[in-house]
């Protein structure tokens, strides 16, 4: 009898204890479907911990407890805690009834930065889910992750401590044509509905206004004015349309989905403020959400994102076209696979040359939303090219929301870890690319740079002008003024000419560095020459013994020598340049005359007969014996280019000279050797086609 007493108390309290499961578990779901996130986090989490692992009937209540607990904390946008739960999920075999599992985790790892950890999942799901174009877009993005992160742009942010508070604030964008305040959507204490939403454990979105005085401080932040703008709903993401006559914004109302907006709304502008909200009806039911307006400079055509059907998956970006006539917007269309994946894509906004910026986890990214840009093509509303903005604009959390304020800044919202809490509305600016000149000048022939050259360069864009001399290393240099600006400047040309300096001859040459289109940083280094008033020294050109053949053999090729002047006078356009040849002092003074004349026209010859130089930009000259070479003796050896340092003789290979070494053949042979040579001397560098030779 007291066995079958005990046995039916045992019996009763297992009752109990089923019941209660049951209703615990019902509360859990009951939270979960009807989107209480915050509170099914707790739900869903206590469940799970209370149903004891005895049978697979318990197992799979456990698992979904799990899943309920991750998905919960993902739509939270806690994704730490959400890979826990996942994996706990996967542990208990959840993946049998839901594949999900595997690619959710795959997501909140990546949305963490930790790729090889993703890679493994979508791996995992890709098994029991072959080709799935989601997951395979998640693996294409864990490769392309480590390369954003290593190219970091030039992009600076920082967070708008000013506006964010511990709270949530969103998609900020201009107030006013002006750029006079700023209106942005935030869950303050002061929200317009009561208690919290409990889809995010927040108070409710509403909207925001803040004054911005000339030097770019926050003033007069309040909630934004006009009847039935803010309500008891959650009211975000707002955009204007160009004279700021029309507002359209996004409204969620409570009893409806919060992953992303529900209706939008219009108001048009009414004295000081704003008329009546009034709806505009783009979704066939109220099942479907549509949000996160993007409006055109007239106002007549609205990009949206929304989950209706017929689209690429997940949440998509739609447009629609307002008919004056009719008073009406046309039925939806889908931007289109070139802007919309099989995942999500959000927040669209306009940049000021027209591209399409909006948010999406569906192309290949960091982790979690990302911003990217997509081209706009010709006249009409359509994008292409989407690109990922990369780090820093970019992280391995939700970012979104971007607006462009001006070329080079702007605001976007991002949940990455700040001070204040998260998400918060984050500011960019793009700084200017530093550019430098250095001009390097020296002798054409010898390469010997030359100090106190003046270097002129002016500003073809503003007409400034600004000059410096070069040092002794024949450089000179600018990159920042007194005043802290730069000498050189974005999407400008700079034209770069050498004033006259005694003893050579004026080049009329200049040269132009251009900065326009440039992306990046950079140093310019420009060469520029003079050509002295004394003989330029050329390559070696050789002629047979007592001949003007210009030799061409193994060891010498006179012919490749003299292209030398071919560039000169190509580069030059004005040059005339007088090739004067030489001989050594052995023979006779009259015959050497006479063999140097006809060696410097065979080098005429050649450029005018083989390179199709004009006759009247050269002058040959033959100076046989009569100017011997000065050549340097540094450390043993003779060498023809003056040192710029250190010690040496300077020596004139006169015959007397050369004959002190009569008894040391090589030297003796070398020496000679010298003297024969062809040098250029530049007679002018005014030279036209048709105009006269002037003397």
């Amino acid at each position: 009898m007291k066995i079958k007493l005990f046995a039916i108390a045992v019996l009763a309290l297992l009752s109990l204890s089923v019941s209660g499961q049951k209703s615990f578990i019902k509360d859990a779901k009951k939270a979960f479907r009807n989107e209480n996130y915050a509170e099914a986090t707790k739900k869903c989490a206590n469940a799970y911990k209370k149903i004891p692992l005895k049978n697979n009937k318990s197992r799979e209540m456990k698992a979904e407890m799990a899943w309920m607990t991750a998905e919960s904390n993902r739509l939270t946008e806690n994704d730490k805690e959400s890979t826990v739960w996942y994996q706990r999920a996967v542990d208990l075999k959840f993946y049998n009834d839901q594949p999900l599992v595997y690619f959710r985790l795959a997501e909140a790892f990546r949305s963490l930065g930790e790729y090889d950890k993703a890679k493994e999942q979508y791996e995992e799901y890709l098994t029991l889910v072959p080709n799935d174009a989601k997951a395979l877009e998640g693996l294409k993005a864990c490769e392309d992750a480590p390369i954003f992160i290593e190219n970091r742009s030039r992009f600076t942010v920082k967070p708008e401590t000013k506006l964010n508070s511990n709270s949530m604030e969103m998609a900020l964008v201009r107030g006013d044509r002006k750029g006079r305040s700023v209106v942005f959507s935030a869950t303050r204490k002061d929200a317009t509905g009561s208690g919290k939403d409990p889809r995010s454990g927040e108070p409710f979105f509403d909207l925001y206004v803040s004054d911005l005085d000339k030097n770019g401080n926050y003033t007069n932040l309040k909630k934004f004015e006009g009847d039935s703008i803010n309500t008891e709903h959650n009211e975000g993401t707002v955009c204007f349309d160009g004279r700021y006559k029309t507002m359209f914004f996004t409204r969620c109302p409570q009893e409806k989905k919060m992953n992303m907006g529900c209706e939008i709304w219009m108001a048009e502008a009414k004295g000081k403020g704003w008329d009546l909200p009034r709806e505009i009806k783009l979704a066939p039911n109220d099942s479907i959400s549509v949000g996160h307006p993007c409006a055109s400079e007239d106002g007549r055509y609205l990009i949206f994102a929304s989950d209706l059907p017929g689209g690429q998956g997940g949440k998509d970006l739609w447009y629609t076209e307002y008919d004056r006539r009719s008073d009406s917007w046309s039925a939806p269309k889908n931007l289109g696979p070139e802007i919309n994946t099989p995942l999500d894509e959000l927040f669209p906004t306009f940049a000021l040359n027209g591209d399409l910026l909006f948010a999406s986890d569906g192309h290949s990214g960091l982790g979690g939303l990302d911003i990217f840009r997509a081209e706009k093509q010709g006249e009409e509303y359509k994008w292409a090219n989407v690109k990922n903005y990369g780090t820093p604009i970019n992280s391995k959390d939700n970012d979104y929301a971007l607006y462009e304020w001006g070329p080079r800044s702007g605001f976007f919202t991002s949940n990455r870890k700040t001070a204040n809490g998260f998400p918060d509305i984050f500011s960019y600016e793009l700084p200017p690319n530093l550019f430098s000149l250095k001009v390097v000048v020296a002798e054409v022939g010898s390469g010997t740079r030359i100090p106190n050259a003046t270097v002129e360069v002016k500003d073809k864009k503003t007409g400034e002008v600004f000059k410096g001399a070069t040092l002794s290393s024949g450089e000179v240099f600018w990159d920042k003024k007194p005043d802290g600006d730069r000498y050189v400047n974005e999407e400008s040309e700079y034209e770069i000419k050498l004033l006259p300096l005694e003893g050579y001859h004026e080049n009329p040459k200049k040269e132009i560095v251009s900065t326009v289109g440039l992306e990046y940083n950079q140093d310019f280094v420009v060469g520029m020459s003079f050509f002295p008033k004394t003989p330029i020294r050329l390559p070696e050109v050789r002629y047979d013994l007592g001949s003007s053949r210009l030799q061409v053999n193994d060891s010498v090729n006179s012919k490749d020598s003299l292209n030398f002047v071919f560039d000169l006078l190509e580069e030059y356009e004005g040059m005339v340049i007088k090739l004067l040849s030489h001989t050594d002092s052995r023979g006779s003074a009259s015959a050497n005359a006479k063999l140097a004349q006809a060696r410097a026209q065979s080098c005429v010859d050649y450029l005018v007969k083989e390179k199709g130089v004009n006759a009247s930009r050269l002058v040959p000259e033959g100076k046989g014996e009569n100017a011997p070479r000065t050549v340097y003796f540094v450390n043993g050896e003779y060498v023809v280019d003056k040192p710029s340092q250190g010690e040496y003789e300077t020596i004139l290979l006169t015959e007397s000279y050369i004959n002190k070494y009569n008894s040391n053949k090589g030297l003796f042979e070398r020496l000679h050797q010298f003297n024969r040579r062809t040098e250029g001397e530049v007679v002018r560098m005014d030279w036209t086609q048709s105009g006269p030779v002037s003397e």
